[in-house]
């Protein structure tokens, strides 16, 4: 085969300029620029009908061009096996049969990464049987690899044409690769909002809740150990997956124990892993979570409760970065971040002898703590919308709001429990409450039965006559039911568990 090659040299060549100088005019050019935003547009819309409209687009700038009869544009994202795309057009001044791609010659050009010139004659020479006519071919490299081809036949090219194929081909593959880096830049950007905000986790817009996403975000750039401190509730395990998700290790594993939920014998299983016969019941060797979470970020959620002899092995595993499972003699290398959390005081419990003064000092190298939910109450109202709007969608209900006595409430209640304790009291009330709106009454007993806020009766009258008017109604169905507390409920149109809530709210007998 004595077909003319020019050799792309990774899709980055002075090519453009020599085919610069063969189409020597300002239309072609200009058509060339249109080419760009063509593929650009075409890469972004991928997977989609606009790709389809701008493959054809991209075609007819090139017959526009080049003097070809028919072209295609070929390519294989996935694999080599089959195309993934592939978009075929006819020059309109020139009708006829649709183009035949010559397999061979698209493998050719996706295997040398070059432009190929062949002329009606030589394709003869080469295969009985193919049409006379010449044909062009060049490759478009994306990421480093050939996954296109732009396939033209017509009656006769020049050596020109080659150099303006291949110019195209090298300066479209180029949008292309800037489209692909600008849509990385648009998921990775996605991405590390999603892992500033996961699952709507994080949500205010409190000093102390900024503060604590500030460190969060400068602790996660190191390898250092964090310690997270904290009441019950504040969501220490979140942050601990913030700082992970945010660190050079977010591609690897995340593993969480629990060191209060496990007995001693098993907690020591559990992180150091054993080898088979070690004990009873020990029947193969099982890897630990120190071992599976290798690379990544190891969390010991409650440490201020793990036993004192586990301490010391834990201290070795900080100081040394290795290990040996149970039962085991050869030592292991580990290469992990360790991250705890716990919500007592460490310099007490190393005070009273429950704690060892060494693991604590490996431990706190980098404090974090969380703040209680008292600590921020102009973040309750955000965080009791998006649970109601979560539990709404997971039971089917149209929550709308919060009634102003029920926020009223809520902001001015203590929270011992924080967020979880938030939490469930949002669930409870829109699983139990009856209308769109959160009331008082659907709140739990706790929350509804603390004195009324200050302010409550002087800025929210109408809810005082909104009282009044309920403690009417009920009265009354009560009476109509002579006392029977279903036919009240049947009366008053309400689920009889609702009517034993609101008469308790409403201080009724």
């Amino acid at each position: 085969m004595n077909a003319r090659l020019l050799v792309m040299d990774g899709g980055r060549t002075d090519e453009a300029a020599a085919a610069g100088a063969a189409v020597g005019d300002t239309r072609t050019l200009l058509r060339v620029s249109a080419m760009l935003h063509s593929f650009h547009a075409m890469y972004n819309g991928r997977g989609s009908p606009v790709r389809k409209v701008f493959e054809e687009h991209l075609l007819s700038l090139i017959l526009e061009t080049i003097p070809a009869s028919r072209g295609a544009i070929v390519f294989y994202e996935d694999s080599l096996d089959e195309p993934s795309s592939l978009s075929v057009k006819e020059a309109e001044s020139r009708p006829g049969r649709p183009v035949t791609i010559d397999k061979q010659i698209v493998e050719r050009v996706l295997r040398d990464s070059c432009a190929l010139l062949m002329d009606a004659c030589e394709r003869e020479q080469c295969q009985e049987g193919i049409p006379s006519c010449a044909l062009l071919a060049a490759p478009m490299v994306l990421r480093g690899h050939t996954c296109g081809v732009i396939y033209l036949e017509g009656e006769a090219f020049s050596e020109a044409h080659l150099e303006t194929l291949a110019a195209v081909s090298d300066l479209a593959s180029m949008a292309m690769e800037n489209a692909y880096h600008l849509e990385w830049l648009e998921t990775e950007r996605a991405r590390l909002e999603t892992q500033l905000h996961p699952d709507g986790h994080m949500i205010g817009d409190s000093d102390r809740l900024r503060q604590l996403q500030r460190n969060i975000a400068r602790a996660a750039q190191t390898n250092s150990t964090v310690l997270i401190t904290g009441e019950t509730g504040t969501g220490k395990e979140l942050v601990a997956r913030a700082i992970h998700r945010n660190s050079p290790r977010a591609d690897k594993p995340f593993v969480a124990v629990n060191c209060a939920a496990l007995a001693e014998t098993l907690l020591e299983s559990e992180l150091f892993g054993h080898e088979k016969g070690a004990f009873t019941g020990a029947v193969a060797q099982k890897k630990g979570r120190l071992e599976l979470a290798e690379g990544g970020t190891m969390f010991l959620d409650e440490i201020g409760e793990i036993p004192m002899p586990l301490q010391a092995k834990l201290l070795r595993v900080l100081q040394e970065r290795q290990m040996e499972r149970v039962g085991g003699t050869r030592p292991i290398r580990l290469d992990i971040r360790l991250i705890a959390a716990t919500n007592r005081n460490l310099e007490e419990a190393v005070r009273s002898g429950r704690f060892r003064q060494d693991l604590y000092y490996r431990l706190n190298v980098v404090v974090l703590k969380t703040p209680a939910l008292r600590e921020r109450p102009s973040d309750i109202l955000p965080l009791a919308m998006h649970f109601a709007s979560r539990c709404s969608e997971q039971c089917g209900r149209r929550i709308s709001g919060i009634a102003p006595e029920a926020q009223a409430y809520l902001v001015n209640y203590d929270w011992p429990g924080n967020i979880r304790e938030l939490e469930n009291a949002i669930e409870r009330a829109v699983v139990l409450g009856a209308g769109d709106m959160i009331q008082l009454e659907d709140l739990p007993e706790g929350i509804g039965g603390i004195s009324k806020p200050a302010g409550v009766g002087r800025a929210l009258p109408l809810q005082d006559a909104v009282e009044e008017a309920k403690r009417r109604a009920v009265a009354q169905a009560f009476e109509e039911a002579k006392g029977d507390h279903g036919a009240a409920a049947e009366l008053l149109g309400v689920h009889p568990n609702y009517l034993y809530r609101l008469t308790r709210n409403l201080g009724l007998r």
